[in-house]
């Protein structure tokens, strides 16, 4: 069996916290671990994973991968193309492999599962039927009349087996409709988790969809092998059309099964869920950071640096970080896409990445700015190694905090410790690398007329990066 985790997507509706930089998926919103460490662990220590995500997101989904000691193959998606499209790459990939007749284990990796012996059971129960040549996706038994997920109507029992035949899988329900779905009891809410035979998923999309099967194929004849990522041709993969797997083959197909799950499953999809989710005080609140709540109830009050206090209030929402904060009535968080969108239309920042960035060497904490003038805190790991750069338009001031740090500037390369400091004059070639055991910090100053991330020259790096 080979696990396919599905990790694009930008999670809007989980902003502030989650953005386009830093998606939901990435986050550990559940447990100390991120969601996407979460459906890897509960995998039981299997070795194949496989994951495809976007091109900004590879270093983020390996180092995690890296984290947790996962080895795994990463996918990259030039441009979003929904799940059908990147199904097929990793069942081509698996067929040239001569893996065709092995199962793909389709998963997202945002989604909770508080019992994993129960969806482990499930994958155990799906894995006979999906070697058969089945389709089979997991169904999960409501626990209320629910109007944001799709659901498969189950038709009657196959064979000797815990699955069902589908009778129809039907779009978001209104409220009242939702109800008598579960009051008829053959209703389960979509998962979009998935289990077939690599060879027999191609053969199934080639009949329904060609036209996304050979876009595929042209963009799985010439793959690049970089580090733990596979690229495939962008031009042929942006010729493909946009369509999930539910409609490109999951409701044409007359090989689909579901397996109902009953696994405390949530897709986390709004901060209203992930209140339901988390554990309560006696008054009904969650609070996460430092925070102090005085006669308040039934709210979701998170904090990353700094102190959060509320008093005499109810059914909030309130998600502190430290360039944006949310407050919002618990009973109109359907409504968060607004917000994101308004502040996406006033060219503003904070959908797209947080103050803190990660970059595969490390991170920076952008902590002041001004007209002329940036301060950051950088974070270098142990032997990793910033790219060989110059500026146009800025000179940078690095002073050490802590740890070693090896510059290059120009033609002469020396250690800097610390308490010590060097400068950078605008237009010098320079390099930091850390060439110690531990974290390396350092205080940043730049200078200039533009400070923007894109006045960078590389001459030279590690990652592959332009």
């Amino acid at each position: 069996m080979i696990p396919l985790i599905m990790a694009g997507g930008s999670g809007t509706r989980l902003w502030p916290l989650s953005r386009t930089q830093y998606p939901k998926q990435f986050l550990p919103l559940h447990s100390q671990l991120s969601m996407l460490q979460e459906t890897v662990s509960r995998l039981d220590n299997v070795e194949n994973v496989a994951l495809i995500c976007n091109e900004e997101h590879r270093f983020l989904a390996a180092e995690q991968m890296r984290v947790i000691n996962q080895p795994c193959s990463i996918f990259l998606e030039p441009v979003g193309r929904n799940t059908a499209p990147a199904i097929a790459l990793a069942a081509l990939d698996a067929v040239n492999k001569g893996k065709g007749s092995e199962c793909l284990l389709i998963l997202a990796a945002d989604h909770v599962i508080e019992d994993e012996a129960a969806f482990q059971a499930a994958v155990c129960q799906a894995e006979p039927l999906a070697s058969q040549g089945l389709l089979v996706t997991f169904g999960i038994v409501p626990v209320h009349p629910e109007t944001g997920y799709g659901y498969i109507q189950a038709g009657h029992a196959f064979e000797t087996s815990s699955a069902f035949n589908i009778k129809q899988f039907v779009e978001k329900p209104d409220l009242d409709t939702a109800k008598a779905y579960l009051e008829s009891g053959d209703f389960y809410w979509n998962s979009g988790m998935f289990m077939f035979r690599a060879d027999r998923y191609l053969e199934e999309l080639g009949k329904f969809c060609p036209d996304i099967l050979q876009a595929c194929e042209k963009a799985m004849i010439d793959t690049a092998q970089d580090m733990d990522f596979i690229r495939v041709d962008a031009d042929s993969f942006k010729q493909c059309p946009d369509e999930s797997v539910d409609y490109a083959v999951m409701e044409k197909t007359e090989s689909a099964v579901v397996i109902p799950l009953d696994a405390g499953w949530s897709d986390v999809g709004s901060w209203s869920a992930l209140w339901e989710l988390k554990e309560k005080d006696a008054q009904g609140n969650v609070t996460e950071g430092d925070v102090i709540s005085l006669d308040s109830r039934d709210s979701l009050i998170m904090s990353k640096d700094r102190l959060v206090t509320t008093l005499g209030v109810s059914d909030l929402i309130v998600i502190d970080t430290p360039d944006a904060l949310l407050v919002a009535d618990k009973n109109h968080i359907q409504d968060m896409k607004k917000i994101v969108a308004q502040i996406k239309g006033a060219g503003r920042n904070e959908t797209f990445q947080h103050r803190e960035v990660y970059r595969p060497w490390g991170k920076y904490d952008s902590i002041d700015m001004g007209d002329r003038y940036q301060v950051k805190r950088i974070t270098v790991k142990p032997g990793a190694k910033l790219s060989l750069q110059k500026h146009h338009h800025r000179a940078e001031h690095w002073i050490v905090v802590e740890g070693t740090a090896s510059v290059t500037k120009g033609d002469e390369t020396f250690l800097v410790t610390e308490d010590q400091s060097t400068y950078i004059p605008l237009g010098e070639v320079h390099c930091l690398e850390n060439p110690g055991k531990v974290d390396l910090e350092l205080i940043e100053i730049q200078s200039g007329s533009y400070l923007g991330e894109d006045d960078i020259v590389r001459f030279e790096d590690r990652y592959g990066r332009a």
